[in-house]
């Protein structure tokens, strides 16, 4: 029978180890959260003989004054001169986040652009425990922290010409392209009037795009059904914190984990050209909790999508 002190050290070890690879995955975990990286995608939603058009997806980028290396990655994206920016929300993570998120977007703020808003332009961050988003959705939504500057930001941005949709429904060209546009605030906070922006969308113009924050399924089945040809949203980080060859594990919503990232259809088992369905893309976003700033098998993205024509 091994001796206690065999037992003790055996059991020393292997708390050692434990401690040593949890501390290994948090270092980790917090560098790949600062490893910018830009998504391409190509959606063929333009009508038939239209040149490509380049639109720029950035999502959840929750900036504190402190993230300099975050704030000259946006910056760098002016290099692309995309014809359209889309914000699907969730800039601010701080009291004074505005004046540096309109720096940091730069050059961007005087392109075309479309903005909605998330819960995180409109209430402080506040702690969390980060398992808690694996366990079933109780409605319990962070309502009760001080207001960020959301007013500011809203001006700033229409000052600089970006459109800003809070269920609401606009029209913009870009490119000599035509956008028909619905946009719903957050969804999330269920601050969404989806009868504010019910109705056919626009056959008039050459593309119809669904705005959201946070793609709940009620939303993306509206704006589906009524002739979107894509939906844009951000809101689940791409799952932040994912299991290699597995994926995302929770989306913070009712969209399933498979779909968390990237450019799928809506829904999901529809194909091109069938009736009542769409594009959708989700962004894995930049940011994250400013108290959890660990990302795992996610890099923070912003995503350069390629309209092109319809087949």
């Amino acid at each position: 029978m091994p001796s206690s002190e065999f037992l003790r050290r055996r059991v020393g070890l292997t708390l050692g180890a434990g401690a040593a690879a949890g501390l290994a995955l948090t270092t980790y975990a917090a560098w790949e959260a600062r490893q910018y990286t830009l998504r391409e995608v190509t959606v063929p939603i333009l009508p038939a003989g239209r040149p490509a058009l380049r639109v720029l997806h950035l999502s959840d980028i929750h900036m504190a004054p402190d993230q300099q290396a975050k704030q000259e990655w946006l910056r760098s994206l002016a290099d692309l001169a995309p014809d359209l920016v889309i914000d699907t929300g969730d800039n601010l993570s701080h009291m004074a986040s505005v004046p540096v998120v309109v720096d940091s977007l730069g050059p961007l703020l005087d392109l075309p652009g479309v903005s909605v808003f998330g819960s995180n332009d409109y209430f402080s961050p506040g702690w969390r425990n980060p398992m808690l988003y694996l366990l079933p959705d109780r409605g319990k939504r962070n309502t009760h922290t001080p207001q960020l500057p959301w007013r500011e930001l809203k001006q700033r941005f229409a000052d600089r010409g970006w459109v800003h949709l809070c269920n609401e429904r606009a029209t913009i060209t870009a490119a000599g392209t035509t956008f028909a546009l619905a946009g719903v605030d957050d969804p999330h906070l269920e601050y969404d009037d989806l009868a504010a922006v019910a109705g056919p969308a626009d056959r008039d113009a050459d593309v119809r795009l669904g705005i959201t924050h946070a793609p709940y399924l009620r939303v993306l089945d509206q704006y589906a059904a009524d002739g979107y040809d894509a939906v844009i949203a951000g809101h689940t980080h791409g799952g932040q914190v994912c299991l290699p060859g597995i994926g995302a594990l929770t989306t913070n919503c009712d969209l399933e984990p498979a779909r968390a990232k990237g450019l799928h259809r809506h829904p999901a088992e529809s194909a091109p050209g069938d009736p009542g369905s769409a594009w959708l893309h989700v962004s894995a976003g930049l940011g994250t909790n400013p108290y959890v700033r660990l990302r795992v098998a996610c890099r923070p993205e912003a995503t350069l999508m390629t309209l092109v024509p319809r087949s």
